[in-house]
């Protein structure tokens, strides 16, 4: 009877400290809320703040006196600034779209020409990019073979060995003469192994921005609003 007492008690005092533990989480999350709320009042504030300004402009006849005309320059130095801070929220998703972009493009090459085209034509696509495209598709091509022998078990030791051994524009040349009899296409499968990461990256990217959306929509503003106002800060036609 005694020990049922004392395991009621302690049964208790843990319960006690369950719910005292649960009261404070919930007060942390109120409090993050409170907090999440407020930054998504001064956005949408900033944004109205944009839209009282834009109208103002609109609405000014230029007749007002030399007095009157040291106004609009703070006016416009106001707006710059608030420009500013918008913008600031697209950086993130300006910089998603431009990777996007370069993966659509990158796939776009991989569809497009054979396997040991690939590096010279990447080069040229993006002459600009200081990269050696040649190690890169390798690099990918190993990571993938090695799960499929090593884990999957459905290529052999030997074919990671030659891959590991070759230049990536040689791959498909040596595969396809070190196994004659494989009753596949080394082109198509390599290809393909390239499609799927290009593929994946392509829809990774997708969510951040979408993600990035969802986060200037809950702060009151539209996108595409603020994608204006970004490139007119940075000057993007």
């Amino acid at each position: 009877m005694i020990w049922f007492i004392f395991s009621g008690v302690d049964f208790i005092f843990k319960l006690s400290r369950l719910i005292t533990k649960y009261e404070n989480l919930m007060l942390e999350y109120e409090k993050l809320l409170r907090r999440v709320d407020g930054m998504a009042e001064n956005k949408k504030k900033l944004y109205m703040e944009m839209q009282m300004d834009e109208l103002k402009a609109s609405l000014g006849d230029g007749k007002e006196d030399n007095k009157e005309k040291s106004t609009p320059k703070k006016n416009t130095s106001a707006t710059d600034q608030k420009n500013i801070e918008l913008a600031k929220l697209y950086e993130d998703l300006a910089e998603y779209e431009e990777e996007l972009e370069s993966f659509e493009n990158e796939l776009e090459i991989i569809n497009s020409n054979e396997l040991k085209d690939l590096p010279a034509s990447f080069a040229k696509k993006f002459s600009s990019e200081d990269r050696d495209y040649a190690q890169e598709l390798k690099a990918i091509l190993v990571a993938t073979w090695t799960h499929l022998a090593e884990v999957e078990k459905t290529h052999s030791a030997e074919s990671l060995e030659l891959i590991k051994e070759t230049e990536f524009c040689d791959v498909v040349e040596k595969l396809n003469a070190t196994y004659p009899d494989y009753d596949g296409s080394f082109e198509t499968e390599v290809k393909n192994i390239l499609v799927k990461r290009w593929e994946a990256l392509i829809a990774i990217k997708k969510e951040h921005i979408q993600e990035e959306e969802d986060d200037i929509y809950i702060a009151g503003l539209k996108p595409s609003f603020v994608k204006r106002i970004y490139k007119q800060v940075h000057g993007i036609a």
